[in-house]
């Protein structure tokens, strides 16, 4: 265990007022990267000054885009055009950001250029063949680590032909890598996915100028164009709201509202999942802000019951399990979750590792190889290791307000990752949680 920083929770807390939690990680990767490849001036404001979109600016940097801030979730990027990247000696560092790297192999294979990503411990593990594959199917050269890990080695100079590619698992960092190195094949580029994935490239391509054609399933653009700059407003992040959406359902005398909240159909399984369970969740305040619907949620605490996930939710609520298993644990019944592998292969094995903590703080789980069961009942006092996993650590700090005593959460240092400001927000709020 790293316990560089470790976290520690109290129960008994609750949750009341109205926070706006930080800028949505995804939104704000995409924002750096499509307004350094614009012509003009975008200005971006409710970025996110995490560690994973600041390892995303410092690579533009690298690459001679002139980048402003951030500076209170403003950045002022100075576009150099598709074809304006330069040369960089040194290799890119994405840090901890599977999100960054995985988009930015399209778009580097593009280049004219050699380039090399690498990352960090965590994000040297992460499986990048998904990526490779149909990249090289478009004439891309890339060279991965034995295992199909990073380094990732782009060779560069190579010419790129649009193809129409099927995508074997729902996937929005692979639809995104493949449409933006489309940017730079010739022809049409097409991904058609198995199910539904956050849609913010396509939105913000659109957003940029740049067409993007929609037919279901079937996303496609054609290469050659240009992307002309714009005015991005971040939205809140729903992924860092879905932590508190758990808490103020499962602590008892909570009432909370998160502002300005993005509210993309494609990221909105952990309301449908904890409305399915019985919560007490209503929207306000919708309207569309640089072509991403936001609204104010509000949350009332509310006996949640054990529930059949429907698959069809899962890549719609990915990244918010963690949360979710937690609120699985407090609830009456039965949860079951099934067809998420995916969380066998992100900042950690989130199944295994939330299911390793939630038997250390008594809870009835079973880990199965696409997801987990759940039964209900209680939570105690515990001392747990969130292997480096932002999210492991947050979904942990939540679970304190039931718990019966105080959890223990080591290896707490990458919250700052998507949450740097997650301690502060969280005990504004009333969670009693602390750094040790």
């Amino acid at each position: 265990m790293n316990d560089t920083i470790i976290f520690k929770t109290q129960p008994k807390g609750k949750l009341t007022g109205s926070i706006r939690v930080t800028g949505d990680k995804s939104i704000s990767h995409r924002s750096i990267m499509l307004g350094a490849l614009a012509k003009g001036t975008t200005e971006v404001s409710g970025f996110l000054n995490g560690e994973d979109c600041l390892a995303t600016i410092k690579a533009f940097r690298a690459m001679g885009v002139t980048i402003e801030g951030p500076e209170k979730g403003h950045v002022t990027l100075h576009g150099v055009g598709l074809q304006g990247l330069k040369a960089r000696d040194a290799d890119l560092d994405m840090g901890n950001s599977g999100t960054a790297m995985r988009l930015l192999t399209g778009l580097m294979a593009g280049q004219r250029f050699a380039s090399t990503l690498i990352g960090d411990t965590s994000l040297s593990t992460r499986p990048m063949r998904r990526i490779t594959r149909p990249l090289e199917q478009m004439g891309a050269s890339i060279t991965t680590g034995e295992s199909g890990t990073p380094p990732l080695s782009i060779e560069g100079g190579h010419k790129l032909t649009g193809i129409h590619y099927d995508l074997p698992v729902a996937s929005a960092q692979v639809k995104s890598a493949v449409l933006l190195a489309g940017l730079y094949a010739e022809g049409e580029t097409s991904v058609t996915e198995p199910a539904v994935t956050r849609d913010h490239t396509e939105r913000m391509l659109r957003g940029f100028g740049y067409e993007v054609v929609t037919d279901g399933n079937r996303m496609s653009l054609q290469g050659g164009g240009e992307l002309t700059a714009c005015k991005i407003d971040v939205p809140a992040d729903i992924s860092s709201a879905a932590f508190f959406m758990v808490g103020a359902s499962i602590a008892k005398g909570s009432d909370l509202t998160l502002e300005h909240v993005g509210v993309n159909p494609t990221r909105t399984g952990v309301i449908d999942i904890l409305k399915l369970m019985g919560a007490d969740i209503t929207l306000s305040n919708q309207k569309e802000v640089g072509g991403e619907p936001v609204a104010d949620i509000r949350i009332r605490s509310a006996q949640l019951k054990g529930i059949q996930i429907p698959e069809a939710l899962v890549p719609l609520a990915i990244d918010e399990f963690p949360a979710l298993f937690v609120a699985a644990c407090l609830a009456e019944g039965q949860t079951v979750l099934t067809g998420a592998e995916e969380l066998r292969v992100k900042e950690s094995d989130r199944i295994q590792v939330m299911a390793d903590g939630l038997l250390i703080c008594g809870a009835d789980v079973t880990p199965t190889s696409d997801g987990i069961i759940i039964n209900g009942g209680h939570l105690t006092a515990g001392e747990v290791d969130s292997h480096g996993d932002h999210r492991i650590a947050m979904a942990f700090s939540m679970a304190g307000l039931c718990a019966e005593g105080s959890i223990t959460i080591h290896d707490c240092a990458n919250v700052d990752t998507s949450f740097p400001n997650f301690i502060e927000t969280a005990t504004n709020s009333g969670v009693k949680v602390s750094r040790v």
